[in-house]
């Protein structure tokens, strides 16, 4: 059976032709690796279809090709596009809290499918987020590929003076470290670019395995890329970059990419502009993507090309530096072709690379490089020896490489035709795709097949039409007796063609839970999701989901849990006999803080341990395995009994209860809510009650559940 094949890419503009390359810091070359790789795959006999999903954008301020919903990108191979968030435009630190959404949008769609993708590829961390929870509910296998990751941007920034607060300010780091965490605990493969990517840069993270990582390097377009230079592509670059240069023969040091801080173009510039050898022998070509007006560009790249124009200015660079505003994807193989026969180097003075796929591109067209020490360049020299590496947080080291790196016009023939002979042995798409498919079909003969809700596990729905989910523990602790009464008398009102029923959420035992609810005469619930979401209980006869509880054990190890956070004694204390479980951990803060949190999970990851802490109402900490909680057990309720979340209503009002927002269920937040739930008003579903008396019918007469 040939196969079917899932990518998610969710972040960026990327559509089936003339990708938008730089426009901003998420159009790189990700969008353009994901694009090639999909056509790759979508080309070879043994698959059948390959779709990427990505965000569906409608914004006047960007093509109308990003909101169709289906865009075919070659026979066997469509783009798929869907809502979530603002229908605007958004960079990617500012996806996350829609996210939920897309994964529940997603589960609802394979499950209406014939047949669910052989795999899921998620790339970057927002995908390998959504990919993580598909994969998890639907037992799908996954593949991760991170492109770059955060503890190493982290770590970069950190190094280069960037303050904590506004790192995390800028990009989320926290939330990117924890999807990329959450990825490689389900991940069944991890792609990597080069071995320096995963023997160090993944090693940073405690739920990455290396026995599950292979290296397989990115391909190149052998049809686009290669050393043949033709005489209208010629004059074709000479008119793009003749504006600028006072002395266009003089060899040219060409970098392209986008204008960000990572890549370090300034200091490429500053390096330049010390050396009166380099400007005496060379040009400056930057091609960093197109700028039709500046004031539309984020700060960040405001920020390099202001850095950028001081420099040429400083050191009076005018008639000998090239920055065109605009160029076409389709000259891209031309200016690394129109470099080659004027005896130039391609420049990659990144402070990090994951890879370097320009790298390959120039390699191919008969550029040498002289490139960063960091990561895939190293990979990439090692096989292609076609240049230099330097350290480019050195501006003497790299001034002094640059200069090197002409010096010897046999060593640069000698470069040039390496890089070609190489690129066209080990860094074709043939050989990419080829290798990919080997990896994970070696892979898929490994796992045992476990969908984790199949048909034969699926049950008929006791609950009709619409499930109620109420929380024992807070929205029914301080009911109102006036409220209560309104909704006994609104459950029993409900007439068959709106049956509801009730479920109850609670971090108690189910012994407890009853002894609770039968003071409250309501009717008798059809579910108890109980100690937070780690144990399901149907109807009244105490059948407990054992499914269920089998699914989250996976890694889960309880006594590892209370040694990991042996040490943290001044912060936390364990509760009585009667709070524990097999799979909770509950513990009582000392004293209320809100960076409890962060600190419990970075000890939970140095210590390799599969498990989330959630936070309620300021002081009760409960630390359960990674594949269980509250809005997952809701799940794997909807999918055993074919209920749609939209039919599902929950109830949010404390601390940590965020988490029963987000996603498709509906919900309500009572007026006196905690304030910590005001930043989710943007969510979808979600009803904000006015009355605190009886904010939960409101609610219920807010979506006519009554």
């Amino acid at each position: 059976m040939s196969l079917k094949l899932l990518h998610l890419n969710l972040h960026g503009l990327i559509r089936s032709h003339d990708l938008e390359l730089g426009r901003d810091s998420d159009t790189g070359g990700q969008t353009l690796y994901v694009l090639e790789l999909v056509k790759g795959l979508a080309s070879r006999p043994e698959v059948g279809q390959v779709d990427l999903v990505t965000r569906l954008i409608q914004d006047r301020r960007v093509s109308t090709d990003y909101s169709q919903k289906i865009e075919p990108i070659v026979s066997g191979a469509n783009i798929v596009r869907f809502p979530f968030g603002p229908k605007r435009y958004l960079r990617k630190e500012l996806l996350w809290p829609y996210l939920d959404d897309l994964a529940d949008q997603l589960v609802s769609e394979i499950q209406q499918q014939d047949r669910f993708p052989d795999w899921i590829h998620a790339h970057y961390a927002d995908a390998g987020y959504v990919g993580s929870l598909v994969s998890r509910r639907l037992g799908i296998p996954l593949v991760f590929t991170g492109h770059s990751l955060g503890r190493e941007k982290q770590r970069r920034l950190l190094a280069g003076g960037v303050d904590h607060d506004q790192i995390e300010q800028t990009y989320s780091i926290s939330r990117r470290i924890d999807a990329e965490e959450l990825a490689l605990a389900h991940a069944n493969l991890v792609i990597t670019s080069t071995r320096q990517e995963a023997e160090h840069q993944y090693s940073r993270y405690g739920n990455y395995e290396p026995t599950k990582a292979e290296v397989v390097p990115p391909g190149v377009d052998s049809s686009r890329f290669n050393p043949v230079e033709l005489d209208s592509e010629k004059k074709d670059i000479d008119t793009l970059l003749a504006p600028f240069l006072r002395k266009p023969h003089l060899a040219p040091l060409l970098s392209i990419s986008r204008a960000v801080r990572r890549k370090n173009i300034p200091a490429l510039v500053e390096a330049y502009g010390r050396s009166p050898v380099l400007q005496q022998r060379h040009n400056l070509v930057l091609i960093l993507g197109c700028r039709e007006d500046p004031r539309q560009l984020d700060k960040q790249q405001r920020d390099v090309f202001q850095q950028i124009f001081d420099l040429v200015d400083r050191y009076d660079l005018y008639g000998r530096v090239a920055y065109p505003k605009y160029h076409r994807r389709e000259q891209i193989p031309s200016i690394y072709r129109w470099a080659a026969c004027r005896q130039g180097l391609f420049v990659n003075p990144a402070l990090t690379e994951p890879f370097g796929l320009t790298l390959l591109e120039a390699a191919a067209c008969g550029l040498p490089m002289i490139a960063t020490d960091d990561g895939g360049p190293r990979d990439i020299l090692s096989r292609c020896e076609n240049g230099l590496l330097a350290d480019v947080t050195d501006l003497e080291a790299l001034r002094d490489s640059l200069e090197e790196g002409r010096a010897d016009l046999d060593q640069w023939r000698r470069w040039s035709d390496n890089g070609i002979e190489a690129v066209s042995r080990h860094f074709s798409w043939d050989v990419h795709v080829c290798n990919y498919l080997a990896f994970m079909q070696k892979r898929l003969k490994s796992i045992k097949s476990r969908k984790w809700v199949t048909q034969d596990q699926k049950v008929h729905s006791p609950i009709g039409k619409r499930l109620l989910l109420l929380d024992l523990d807070s929205s029914l602790e301080e009911v109102h007796e006036d409220s209560l009464a309104l909704l006994r008398k609104n459950l029993q009102d409900v007439g068959p063609e709106k049956l509801n029923q009730l479920g109850v959420l609670t971090g108690r035992s189910i012994k407890a839970a009853r002894k609770r609810f039968e003071q409250l005469q309501l009717p008798a619930p059809s579910v108890w999701i109980c100690r937070a979401g780690t144990e399901i209980y149907y109807g009244i006869e105490d059948q407990q989901d054992r499914f269920w509880q089998s699914s989250i054990g996976i890694d889960w190890d309880r006594s590892g849990v209370e040694q990991s956070l042996a040490a943290l004694t001044d912060n936390l204390e364990l509760q009585e006999n009667d709070q524990q479980s097999p799979y909770k951990v509950s513990y009582l803060l000392k004293e209320p803080d809100t960076a409890i949190l962060p600190l419990v999970r970075k000890r939970l990851r140095q210590k390799s341990q599969a498990a989330l802490p959630y936070l309620r109402c300021h002081w009760y900490l409960d630390v359960i395995p990674l594949r269980a909680s509250r809005t997952e057990a809701i799940r794997h309720l909807a999918l055993r009994w074919s209920v749609p979340l939209e039919q599902i209503f929950v109830v949010a009002s404390q601390q940590g209860d965020a988490e029963l927002i987000r996603g498709l269920t509906t919900a309500v937040v009572p007026a006196d809510h905690d304030p910590c739930l005001e930043s989710l008003r943007s969510q979808r579903h979600v009803f904000f009650a006015s009355r605190s008396k009886d904010s939960l019918v409101e609610g219920l007469r807010h979506y006519r559940f009554s």
